[in-house]
């Protein structure tokens, strides 16, 4: 779609509903109208090779414009190809793969023909939950979830019936495998998804055995918050000149979120950080550390003083990492100390606060952290402690973000 002309802008304004924004992208100040040259393409799924009837349903769902992600990688998947995706949970991934998924799934076949690994069953769920919004406009597509946690018979009762796609962690779909309830034998699709996270909760073993059960002739979809040397390695080793893309989380994430810098010292950095807590008084906050050991200390000495805390990170069992998140998400708690890898794809309704305890070591991490916050179009507050040592990742953050961070004394 091309904006060529006063008239055709103020229609686009008028389809998106979202007058200020559109204004602010394609028009003047004065909604004169801009040059051609100077006037944007705007890609939408049907110029991706998307159908006119997943484009439909996705407008339905209030989906009408493609994110940078989608972008990319769905005109390269629709072509056969492997990818390597490299993007945060909130960049609009989920569909980057699933819509691929759906145009080859034939709706005839009984065996999975598609199988999507993620880390945690938090994620399994929210991606079913995807495809079930697709899938339920669609005929003969069915969608199955298998993960830990869950009576092991209720799934084995629906894997004896027809199940295209599969939703699987790593743990449980191996236990199904074992069993002989699952086959991969028709599975042309492959999604390995948080591979980063894979790699922090210990499943690399675990993937690697799944990968072996799969055909050799398959698409492969690789995606990863971060790319560290072991995934990147993974990808050499079982993926076919994969192409890669690369989104970072955008800049509109942040709109919403204030953001301040606390300068401390590691000896006051507890001490601040409980009169921050005070001070502030956050209704729902995520306060992150950058190791397992720092977050489960520092979740224990908040609560020696008296916080509803809790902690989250790949040391705790799935169990207790999904109990963690109902307390959290019931309000039960108050304060969720966690871990990066742990808190991927968190979003909870009402966190008010993010408070970076440890300043993460770089503008991908800190841009999905503070994303937490502010959602929805509810403001937020980001407050980072930097002490001394710090200072070269609170630069490396604000040169990326082109501006400086307002400090504040506490």
């Amino acid at each position: 779609m091309f904006i060529y002309s006063y008239q055709e802008v103020k229609i686009a304004i008028v389809k998106k509903k979202n007058y200020p924004a559109v204004k602010r992208k394609y028009c003047r100040e004065d909604f004169q109208v801009k040059p051609i040259e100077e006037v944007k393409r705007l890609a939408t799924f049907s110029s991706l090779g998307v159908s006119a009837e997943l484009t439909n349903i996705l407008k339905d769902h209030g989906i009408y414009e493609p994110t940078p992600i989608q972008e990319q990688a769905i005109p390269i998947l629709h072509e056969g190809q492997d990818v390597i995706a490299q993007a945060q949970t909130g960049t609009g991934k989920t569909l980057a793969f699933v819509l691929p998924i759906l145009e080859q799934i034939q709706p005839d076949g009984y065996a999975p023909q598609a199988l999507i690994v993620t880390p945690t069953r938090e994620l399994a769920l929210q991606i079913t939950s995807e495809l079930n919004k697709l899938t339920e406009h669609l005929t003969g597509i069915h969608t199955l979830a298998v993960y830990g946690g869950q009576d092991i018979q209720g799934q084995l009762n629906k894997l004896e019936k027809q199940v295209n796609i599969v939703v699987a962690t790593p743990g449980r779909l191996l236990d199904h495998l074992r069993r002989g309830t699952v086959s991969l034998s028709e599975v042309s699709l492959f999604v390995l998804d948080e591979a980063d996270q894979m790699l922090q909760f210990g499943f690399m073993p675990e993937i690697k055995e799944i990968i072996g059960q799969l055909p050799e002739r398959r698409q492969t979809m690789l995606f990863s918050a971060t790319m560290p040397d072991e995934v990147r390695a993974l990808a050499k080793r079982y993926m076919t000149s994969p192409r890669n893309v690369k989104v970072r989380g955008s800049d509109t994430t942040l709109e919403g979120i204030k953001q301040m810098v606390i300068e401390t010292t590691d000896r006051e950095k507890q001490d601040k950080l409980r009169t921050v807590l005070d001070q502030f008084r956050p209704f729902l906050a995520v306060i992150f550390c950058r190791t397992k050991r720092r977050a489960a200390k520092l979740n224990a000495a908040l609560q020696s003083h008296g916080y509803l805390s809790d902690e989250l990170h790949g040391d705790l069992s799935q169990s207790k990492r999904e109990k963690a998140m109902k307390r959290f998400r019931e309000m039960k708690t108050q304060f969720l100390v966690a871990t990066d890898v742990a808190a991927r794809g968190l979003d909870v309704e009402g966190v008010t606060h993010v408070i970076n305890y440890d300043i993460p070591e770089d503008t991908e991490s800190y841009i999905h952290r503070i994303g937490r916050t502010g959602r929805a179009g509810s403001e937020g507050l980001a407050i980072t402690f930097v002490a001394p040592k710090d200072r070269k990742y609170l630069q490396a953050i604000e040169r990326d973000l082109k501006g400086r961070i307002k400090r504040k004394e506490i």
